[in-house]
Formats: C-alpha cells, sequence, structure tokens
C-alpha cells in the first residue's frame, strides 16, 4: 500500500480503557471515538489498534484476578474481544462512523499471499471510510499473553510491536501510541524527582534503550521497552512515532496540526 500524507495509526492500551480496578472506562472509550472520528472527518484516514480484550473479558466473567491458565486466557479474550467491538461499534455510531474488526496472529504478516489480502482489505475499507479495529488474534495466538517479561517475539508479542507491522502495512506516515503517561522521560517518573520528558527522539542509541523500565500497568502487557522496539521498527520505515497520554486523546489535533506533543521519534526518510 502506498504511503499517505494523512494515514494514522493510534494504538491505544488497556490501562487507558480501563480504570484501575479493571473496570471499563466509558470515558476514554468515548473520547476517544470523538477524537478519532472528528480526525476522519478532517480528511485523515484512521486506524485504531486496541488492547484490552483480556482486560474486558476478565470483568465480563466476573474473574477477580487476570487468570493464568493459557487456555482461560484466550477464553478470556474470546468473550473480552466480543464485547470491545460491541463498546466500539456503540460509540463510534454516535459520531456516524463504521467500524470494522481485523484480528492478526504473526503468522499473518510472514505468509506473502496472507500478507497482500491484508493490505487489499486495509485498502478497502479505508476508501470506504471504514475505521478499522486491529487486535492481535488471543483466542489462537499465545504470542502476547503468554509473553515471558522481557522476551522477544520473531514477529510481535505486544500490541505496541503489532501497531508499528500495521503502520507500515498500510502505508501510514504516523503511529500514535497512546500510553499512561505523557512520553518518555529522562528518568523514571516514578522515582525520579524531577524528571524531564523528552520532546523529540532522532536516534535510538543506548542510552535512549537504557531510559526504558518495566510495564506501566498490571493491567497490560506493554511497557517502555516494547514503545522503543515499536518506534524503531516504525522509524527505519520513515514513519513518525509519538507516545502521549492516553487520558487526553486531544492531544491527536497537535500532531495532526504539526505541533508538538508527547515525545516524537522522528521517522528516517527515504525509507
Amino acid at each position: 500500500m502506498d504511503a499517505a500524507s494523512n494515514r494514522i495509526v493510534v494504538k491505544v492500551g488497556t490501562s487507558t480503557l480501563t480504570h484501575e480496578g479493571g473496570t471499563l472506562n466509558f470515558r476514554s472509550f468515548d473520547a476517544l471515538a470523538r477524537v478519532l472520528s472528528d480526525i476522519q472527518n478532517m480528511g485523515n484516514d484512521v486506524i485504531l489498534v486496541s488492547s484490552g480484550a483480556i482486560a474486558v473479558g476478565q470483568g465480563k466473567l466476573q474473574m477477580k484476578e487476570r487468570p493464568t491458565e493459557l487456555s482461560v486466557k484466550q477464553a478470556a479474550a474470546a468473550v473480552g474481544q466480543c464485547e470491545l467491538m460491541h463498546l466500539y461499534d456503540k460509540f463510534f455510531s454516535e459520531y456516524g462512523k463504521t467500524v470494522a474488526q481485523i484480528l492478526l496472529t504473526g503468522d499473518d504478516v510472514e505468509n506473502p499471499e496472507i500478507k497482500q489480502n491484508l493490505v487489499s482489505t486495509f485498502r478497502s475499507l479505508l476508501s470506504l471510510g471504514i475505521i478499522p479495529i486491529v487486535n492481535e488474534n488471543d483466542s489462537v495466538s499465545y504470542a502476547e499473553i503468554e509473553q515471558p517479561t522481557g522476551e522477544e517475539h520473531k514477529v510481535f508479542g505486544d500490541n505496541d510491536t503489532l501497531s508499528a507491522i500495521v503502520a507500515i502495512l498500510c502505508g501510514a506516515d504516523k503511529l500514535v501510541l497512546l500510553s499512561d503517561i505523557d512520553g518518555l522521560y529522562d528518568g523514571d517518573p516514578n522515582a525520579t524527582p524531577e524528571p524531564r520528558l523528552i520532546r523529540e527522539v532522532r536516534v535510538i542509541d543506548d542510552e535512549i534503550l537504557a531510559l526504558a523500565g518495566g510495564a506501566g500497568t498490571n493491567r497490560g502487557t506493554g511497557g517502555m521497552i516494547t514503545k522503543l522496539q515499536a518506534a524503531e521498527l516504525a522509524t527505519s520505515r520513515g514513519i513518525d512515532m509519538y507516545i502521549i497520554n492516553g487520558q487526553r486523546p486531544e492531544t491527536l489535533y497537535d500532531i495532526i496540526a504539526g505541533e508538538p506533543a508527547g515525545t516524537l521519534f522522528t521517522g528516517r526518510k527515504g525509507k
């Protein structure tokens, strides 16, 4: 798919879609749907990569704790994905938008024929003005939900990496990760007295990688390290990537306007 100067991929994490106790954050769903719908109205193609299936399923099934057994996690994901899409369909419909579900596994992006079919599907959906909502197919894939902390997967084992792959497949020019913090800091925001927000990263070197910590919350699988890995992948293909706070989706307007927002990882042009 040819690159588009007005195509944006937005990834939202579980910590943005749920409250601290794991219950659904309807305000976040509504705000995200409103801003993304408005951004599309401004003439932009929008693709949403969404986490949250297991957490939503856990709540739907009234599980007090996140399941540990793989088959139970996958069952929770299957239930949660239905609820997740129901909510997205409801909230986006309030703003006159149609959404579509795309579930991926690692094999889908490794197989050239399936990959080309995916590209064609994205192209058709976007041409029809539909907002694709993408998630890893946790009911059949275990790369994300069984991934040991800090271990890399050969394709993707988290939705940060998945979003970078989707951005490349869709020929997007911008990738935005909605996080539980404002961006990349020069120290741990929870431990450093006065951490400084890094506004722009041109090169992801060892010094930048050293700033990454563990997972931000106990409700998600990603942390800053997975976001930096996504940034390496996206920027290597000329895609600008941002990390912004998911509690303020209105920051996306600044990104569309070319104004400073969160942390920008500049794409290496000419790729």
